[in-house]
């Protein structure tokens, strides 16, 4: 099971951290990550972590601001969000896949999410 924390209300330039445990250790042989979507539009990839090699990814959109990172101890993927932007509001959704596939940006290659918190960048 997955399950994030850590949205709220921030202003422009403001920072967040989200969080994602995986409590069942499910994804151990494969990613953690995050996509989010904002209201009227689909939803979007925005950062994961292979778990095994530590490897990451990120949505072009937001290089340079959001960091996925990870505690293995306890098995939590985290997402550092900088400099925000009012495009950044959203619902995030932690997503977990128990192997690894190169379509990682697509949202069907996952059948496991977490619950959404939603992320309010105001101006």
């Amino acid at each position: 099971q997955l399950q994030a924390s850590g949205g709220g209300l921030v202003q422009v330039g403001g920072s967040l951290r989200l969080s994602c445990a995986d409590s069942g250790r499910a994804f151990s042989s494969g990613a953690l990550g995050w996509f989010r979507q904002a209201p009227g539009k689909e939803r979007e990839f925005v950062a994961l972590m292979r778990w095994p090699n530590g490897a990451t990814y990120h949505a072009d959109s937001v290089k340079g601001r959001f960091t996925i990172s990870r505690d293995r101890v306890k098995n939590t993927v985290y997402l550092q969000m900088n400099s925000l932007k009012p495009e950044d509001t959203a619902v995030y959704y932690c997503v977990g896949r128990r192997y690894w596939t190169t379509s990682y940006g697509q949202p069907s290659m996952y059948a496991d999410w977490g619950q959404g918190t939603q992320v309010t960048v105001s101006s």
